[in-house]
């Protein structure tokens, strides 16, 4: 599920990034047995690092193992429709409707998006509304419970450890509170899903308010965005369909070709 500028992310959280992940891993599982134990040993080990008690408690406090979430895991489905069938599920005739009324209501903010990072309004606006359904559907599970669980799985607890740490960052610097903490399964967070770390590292403040918030902030949501594609490479006022210098740039958004192809796509339909 990856500002301005790059953010400059705290001492602190960089270090909860890249050092907490496979110490924590040794003791993975793959069941809900050990789950309790291994809390409690992550739980000391974020404190250890600079998480505060508030914040441990707020996050962490309670949570349990969710075994909906490692179901989740087991049975992805890899993006096999075709190109036509993507369309009519992620971005149907209503959609590009919709989308080009969003774009008329909200032009200045866009433009001033636009004018920042490079990123083409229309491209924004299907990533919006292929993520998400423009907002309407960003997810309701709780994030901790989410990635606390992927962390002590065996599977990829290296990985999701450093997720659940970027997490704890968020609501520690200040961005968010523990109880709005809620997204996808796999701890996609917000409007247009960042996973943890990529809200860390490019999630921007565009509204003013003094936080970075992915979750109810149109402006936050929309320019942090931008902020990921100009930070991968996006080449302002570039194309970006199949050939154009900024296709390549949608792979880093997401690796199914088809998501890529569909997004060109899509924001095309919403350009015209």
């Amino acid at each position: 599920m990856l500002n301005s500028q790059v953010l400059k992310v705290a001492a602190i959280g960089a270090a909860l990034l890249f050092a907490a992940g496979p110490a924590l891993a040794q003791s993975c599982g793959n069941s809900s047995a050990g789950f309790a134990p291994w809390l409690a040993s992550f739980k000391s080990q974020a404190a250890s690092q600079g998480i505060s008690q508030g914040t441990l408690e707020t996050a962490l406090g309670g949570v349990t193992y969710d075994p909906k979430v490692i179901s989740l895991d087991r049975n992805q489905k890899s993006f096999k429709l075709s190109l036509d069938a993507f369309m009519e599920r992620r971005a149907p005739a209503s959609f590009v409707k919709k989308g080009k009324g969003i774009i008329a209501q909200n032009r200045d903010l866009l433009n001033r998006i636009e004018q920042r990072y490079g990123v083409q309004k229309e491209i924004l606006i299907a990533i919006w509304g292929m993520e998400t359904g423009f907002g309407a559907n960003s997810g309701n599970m709780n994030i901790f419970r989410s990635l606390a669980t992927l962390s002590y799985d065996c599977r990829r607890s290296d990985f999701f450890t450093e997720e659940l740490m970027a997490a704890l960052q968020i609501v520690e610097r200040g961005d968010k509170r523990a109880s709005d903490m809620k997204g996808a399964w796999a701890g996609e967070i917000g409007q247009t899903q960042f996973l943890a770390k990529n809200y860390l590292r490019y999630a921007v403040d565009f509204d003013g308010d003094g936080r970075r918030d992915l979750i109810r902030s149109k402006a936050d949501v929309l320019a942090s965005t931008a902020n990921f594609l100009k930070q991968h490479g996006w080449i302002a006022g570039a194309g970006y369909n199949p050939g154009e210098p900024n296709f390549a740039r949608l792979v880093d958004w997401n690796r199914a070709t088809v998501y890529q192809q569909g997004l060109a796509l899509f924001a095309t339909k919403l350009a015209n």
